[in-house]
């Protein structure tokens, strides 16, 4: 199971929110560049970006500091957050991002996921942030009627190479993460989860081991990593990197295995 560090940027900054709540936001570290390479140096294999300005704003906002990570870094990164439109996915394709994550354009607009997924296979994952088993969008500001887990099959229908489970109201908390709605979810659809939201120390990491059958691939550690709370080389060593196959689909490959 992929261990994922979660580097969340708003005004060009690395923070972490509680519960999706911007008021409530943490500066850990003015440089995200240097950041990333911490998190490669200590054993990643993939890195998280979510543009939490653009997720709120529906345009993407931090784009020099997505541009100088992957320049900085030699791991596949997946952006997420104010990917709304196909020519703003092309665009951070260009720059080198490997994985685009849509969240509220998969609810507002879910043709555009099977046009993405159509033109960039393999590389289109669909976040899925919920609260209360109901999908939250722009930014978490929102909270829509839709299920999380129809979402998700209507997702794989429409050619989403992943899911990412996110459970806001365990985000940022590090009380551990949502193991019933996980199970739930990998349950019900036929293709990679990856788990977000609650993790705050190496056990939390281990109860989520058994999920790895079901379908559960990778897991993204945000605030545990930055608190200290959770060793990077400490959790790779306990539950292992390298289940996904990072093969350019242009080569014929999966992003997952």
């Amino acid at each position: 199971m992929d261990v994922i560090p979660a580097i969340d940027l708003l005004d060009g900054r690395c923070v972490r929110l509680y519960q999706g709540d911007y008021a409530q936001s943490q500066v850990f570290d003015d440089n995200p560049v240097a950041v990333a390479r911490q998190w490669v140096d200590q054993g990643a294999t993939r890195l998280h970006l979510v543009d939490l300005d653009g997720a709120k704003s529906g345009q993407p906002e931090n784009w020099q500091a997505i541009e100088a990570i992957v320049r900085a870094v030699d791991v596949p990164v997946q952006v997420g957050g104010g990917l709304r439109d196909r020519d703003r996915v092309a665009d951070l394709f260009s720059l080198g991002v490997r994985y685009a994550i849509l969240g509220t354009a998969a609810v507002d607009n879910p043709n555009l996921v099977s046009d993405l997924s159509q033109a960039f296979p393999g590389q289109i994952i669909v976040g899925i942030d919920a609260r209360d088993g109901k999908v939250a969008t722009r930014g978490w500001l929102e909270t829509s009627e839709v299920e999380a887990i129809a979402l998700a099959q209507q997702m794989k229908q429409r050619g989403a190479a992943a899911v990412i489970y996110t459970d806001i109201q365990r985000d940022g908390t590090l009380k551990g993460p949502n193991i019933e709605a996980l199970r739930a979810m990998a349950e019900a659809v036929s293709m990679p989860v990856i788990a977000s939201g609650g993790v705050g120390a190496l056990r939390d990491l281990l109860r989520l081991l058994p999920l790895e059958a079901q379908g559960v691939a990778g897991v993204i550690v945000g605030r545990a990593l930055y608190t200290g709370d959770v060793s990077l080389p400490e959790a790779v060593r306990a539950i292992g990197n390298g289940r996904w196959q990072d093969v350019p689909p242009s080569l014929g490959g999966s992003a997952f295995a």
